[in-house]
């Protein structure tokens, strides 16, 4: 072997990105586990979803909902792993359809490749953060809910009342607390 190697390309530099991620998700997942049980993993979502609610009020681009910007933000999260997602709106809010999850499939490839995964699927971990990152992030009426359905996963963010309608009564959910 001679000389300097050749320099990453795009999709081999999104690959590794995408991989380091996931090894620092396993480590920092694995030690909570280990040093802290669930109580921990717990105490872990529960500070994450803070501090990415923190972050996207701090992001949200002027005159866009939350609820917009929580849904295209999952989008985006889902479409980094290629994942195949479709958005619409429609009364009473967004439907995002995962039809292939791109995080499944890729934990499932690096269990048969021998990696020892924290978690024997990824889908109740993300559907609790992003249920409680929304639940700090969204406007009051607004409900989010995720149902598995085969490799993916439905997610709805709903309100029962109109774009700029005084939203009377409760809130469907609450905020929780750290």
């Amino acid at each position: 072997m001679t000389g300097e190697p050749a320099p990453l390309g795009p999709d081999e530099k999104a690959d590794l990105w995408r991989q380091r991620f996931f090894e620092a998700q396993a480590a920092a997942e694995e030690f909570i586990l280990n040093e802290h049980g669930e109580a921990g993993m717990a105490a872990w979502i529960r500070a994450n979803s803070r501090i990415t609610a923190e972050l996207l009020r701090a992001q949200r681009p002027a005159g866009m909902s939350a609820t917009d910007h929580f849904m295209t933000r999952l989008r985006r999260q889902l479409l980094l792993y290629d994942s195949a997602v479709t958005s619409e709106r429609r009364p009473p809010g967004t439907v995002l359809r995962n039809a292939d999850c791109g995080i499944l499939r890729y934990r499932k490839r690096a269990a048969r490749a021998g990696v020892v995964l924290t978690f024997s699927s990824p889908c109740p971990y993300c559907q609790e953060l992003n249920t409680a990152i929304a639940a700090r992030y969204l406007e009051p009426d607004v409900r989010v809910s995720c149902e598995q359905a085969g490799n993916g996963c439905v997610w709805r963010a709903e309100s029962p009342h109109s774009p700029g309608e005084d939203a009377a009564g409760p809130p469907h959910r609450g905020r929780a607390g750290d």
